[in-house]
């Protein structure tokens, strides 16, 4: 297929890549000898870059319209237009005079799962780029932005050598890039970020810069990476980076070290794919799809759902969505089903089609009605949750009047209790003012998805009960406006609890 959206395609605006090119002169002194442009579109950057005087020019472009238009477009002899696949070609082995390269461009803003839902070809072979292990290599984890590949790829080319990469991305890309770096012990003398607004350069809502990084060709590295606004590039606004090998979004201002291994294990919720079949609620004492259809079945296998929209409160124990769950563990069998719940069999397999339509390569080959983000845990009576997408995290204790295990999705995070109080107590640590200050400090507030499983898998609490008293607790009680409930005991008893879990992990 063809179209802007299988290319991911937002076309720089020429006023914008002759800003970034002056920049790039004037500000920080770049004189390449070569530049390149991978994915050149219609070439504003190639053009805006004549402004170095550069030797040669190189814009490496898959659409064969806008390779005729560059071609029309800009009129020198050192510009190479080439028709390629940017995933199956060397643009370093082009340049001539390499002594200083300067790879410029826009990449596609479009992640690998919406290209393969479009059936588009337009996709780099898919391989593990990043290393992931277990289920984050078949899950949502390993879905990667195809900006952010085509920079590291770009990374890997070039590297041990002086070349500076100067990609418009979103900030959660750069960020990753930045991550990479250091994970790939890639030579480099910096790396900046450059905020600007992408609702007027390109007309759409998204957290966007110009990242900016300097290879080297020596054993140089940085920790750091400074954040700029590109209107106002001579003041820093914020770093973020590297202490003691540990990662913080923010390395300005202070808050508790409660960096560490958090004792309990963060769960993320189910993952079903088919929530019009899957996510009923109730009307009139009748279950109702997503269809607004009767759904007659038994409720042996139905469970209170928290969604992340749904974390509104310190404590819920009241439901209005239910969730179907066909699983006890991931790939278990489920042809019992058809005996123990026939009902229920029956309305899945009416609706089976719907599941065959699910994308997810997680499904194939697993059992009918399958689903992922299940385990011994879900079944857990208490839990404590956050959602991923709250820009103020809010932690929430779970639990249903009837005893019944609450199922959250799978943009939310959860930790397991076998008893209120102990739920209770971890709710009002990870609630209180100086748990969300940390928690502010390693987590980007401008991200889809600022709380992950791994920024919470860093909560230390035994840290925390060695610093926060029972009058903290008492005093985020009051902040949450809950009743007065938390006791010395009940603290002391979790930090009992914490300990021989510790002692256990040790």
């Amino acid at each position: 297929m063809s179209g802007k959206r299988e290319y991911g395609d937002y076309q720089t605006p020429v006023d914008f890549a002759e800003k970034v090119c002056l920049y790039l002169k004037e500000f920080r002194q770049i004189k390449p000898s070569a530049v390149v442009e991978p994915t050149c579109g219609i070439g504003n950057f190639l053009k805006s870059s004549l402004i170095f005087n550069a030797t040669e020019y190189y814009g490496i472009e898959i659409n064969p319209d806008y390779c005729k238009k560059c071609k029309e477009d800009i009129n020198d002899e050192r510009v190479h237009i080439i028709n390629s696949d940017f995933f199956s070609f060397s643009s370093k082995k082009l340049i001539d005079n390499s002594h200083q390269v300067l790879v410029i461009g826009n990449p596609p803003w479009v992640t690998n799962s919406t290209l393969s839902a479009l059936d588009s070809e337009n996709l780099p072979t898919k391989t593990n780029f990043k290393g992931l292990k277990g289920m984050d290599a078949l899950t949502g984890t390993s879905n990667f932005d195809i900006c952010e590949y085509i920079i590291l790829q770009l990374i890997d080319e070039y590297r041990d050598t002086n070349t500076v990469i100067s990609m418009l991305c979103k900030t959660s890309v750069a960020r990753n890039v930045f991550k990479e770096l250091k994970r790939k012990k890639v030579a480099f003398r910096s790396c900046d970020i450059l905020e600007f607004d992408a609702s007027k350069v390109f007309g759409i809502s998204a957290s966007a810069c110009v990242l900016l990084i300097q290879l080297s060709d020596k054993d140089e590295v940085s920790d750091i990476c400074c954040v700029y606004d590109f209107e106002y590039p001579e003041k820093r606004k914020s770093k973020f980076g590297y202490i003691n090998g540990q990662f913080y979004s923010h390395l300005e201002g202070q808050s508790d070290n409660f960096n560490g291994y958090c004792c309990f294990e963060w769960r993320q919720g189910v993952k079903h794919d088919c929530s019009k079949i899957m996510e009923l609620s109730v009307k009139d004492g009748i279950f109702k799809n997503g269809f607004q259809e009767s759904v007659l079945i038994e409720d042996t296998i139905v469970y209170p759902l928290i969604k992340s929209s749904m974390f509104k409160a310190p404590i819920i124990h009241n439901f209005s969505k239910y969730v179907i769950v066909t699983q006890k563990k991931i790939r278990e069998d489920t042809e019992h089903l058809k005996n123990d719940v026939p009902k229920t069999w029956e309305y899945l397999s009416n609706n089976e089609e719907k599941f065959k339509r699910r994308k997810s390569s997680i499904y194939h080959g697993a059992p009918l009605f399958s689903m992922f983000g299940i385990g011994e845990y879900s079944y857990s009576k208490y839990k404590v949750g956050i959602s991923g997408f709250y820009k103020k995290p809010l932690f929430s204790v779970l639990f249903s009047d009837d005893g019944k295990p609450v199922m959250t999705d799978d943009t939310s995070y959860f930790i397991c209790f076998d008893s209120y109080d102990m739920a209770y107590v971890a709710m009002l640590l990870l609630n209180s003012e100086r748990v969300q200050n940390f928690l502010m400090s390693i987590a980007f507030l401008d991200a889809k998805r600022p709380y992950t499983k791994k920024v919470l898998e860093r909560i230390d609490f035994n840290k925390i009960v060695s610093v926060m008293t029972i009058e903290h607790l008492k005093e985020t009680e009051k902040e949450l406006n809950l009743s007065e409930y938390i006791s010395e005991y009940m603290y002391i008893d979790f930090k009992k609890s914490i300990g021989m879990i510790q002692l256990c992990l040790t």
